[in-house]
């Protein structure tokens, strides 16, 4: 439970079920661009989890390609 004086923690990781929700896709998609390299994660024991700044990194290459190519 979280004080109400305490400070908010910033995220660092995010389980695979969090990135599919904030990029809109399924958690199977999710798991095919870690294989394909196209989204960093680490293993934390047996948990798989994605830094924060790998999902806005991909977000961001998306949009760029997206816009090289129109």
């Amino acid at each position: 439970m979280t004080r109400p004086d305490s400070p908010a923690i910033e995220r660092v990781f995010l389980t695979v079920e969090e990135v599919a929700e904030a990029l809109q896709i399924g958690r199977t998609r999710v798991f095919t661009l870690i294989a394909a390299r196209e989204i960093t994660s680490v293993k934390i024991g047996n948990l798989r989890r994605i830094p924060v700044d790998a999902v806005r990194e991909y977000a961001t290459r998306l949009v760029q390609l997206e816009r090289e190519a129109s």
